[in-house]
């Protein structure tokens, strides 16, 4: 009994320790052109702002003017606004940036599914999950070619194959990646 009881605490202190590990290892959210942001100054009531991040990922603020913070976490878009505001204000300012309205976070599918469109997303979604947010494959659709089009850093497109009907029989589920802001989902 003893070494069942062991055996039963090393199994449950392994999945702690995954469980923490991919706490730890799940990325913040990153800005995306199109959020709300909601911005406070310590002691400073007339720099709250909410604000809208641009296109090019730049905010307007007041004393700095023009602030990149496209693809930066909340907490490093903070220390962004603080570091600027810091050169305008007697003491070194404690900015919170947090964001009200996930707008820019966005996946995109077309093709043959029941409810083509743009949706947001507010928590990591595969793309299983993004086909049933559309309503799931049409009629027409062609269960195994379907790809994922994403922008990586240098600006070049690339394609990600996607299985449906390989994923639906519980193979190949490495290919239902999460998809990230931007993705375009295509079913053809």
């Amino acid at each position: 009994m003893k070494s069942h009881k062991l055996g039963l605490r090393a199994i449950i202190f392994s999945c702690v320790i995954t469980l923490a590990q991919a706490v730890v290892a799940e990325p913040s959210y990153k800005i995306n052109p199109g959020d709300v942001l909601r911005i406070d100054v310590w002691n400073e009531e007339t720099l709250v702002r909410e604000v809208t991040v641009l296109p090019d990922g730049y905010i307007n603020f007041p004393l700095v003017g023009s602030i990149s913070v496209g693809g930066l976490t909340t907490f490093s878009a903070g220390e962004t606004i603080a570091e600027a505001l810091g050169n305008y204000l007697k003491d070194s300012p404690t900015v919170n940036v947090a964001v009200s309205q996930l707008l820019g976070n966005k996946i995109y599918i077309i093709g043959k599914v029941n409810r083509p469109g743009d949706y947001p997303i507010n928590r990591p979604t595969d793309v299983m999950q993004a086909l049933a947010m559309s309503g799931g494959l049409n009629t027409f659709a062609a269960e195994n070619k379907i790809v994922v089009l994403r922008r990586i850093q240098s600006g070049e497109q690339i394609s990600i194959p996607f299985k449906y009907g390989d994923v639906k029989a519980g193979e190949e589920l490495q290919t239902n990646i999460v998809l990230q802001s931007g993705d375009v989902v295509v079913v053809r």
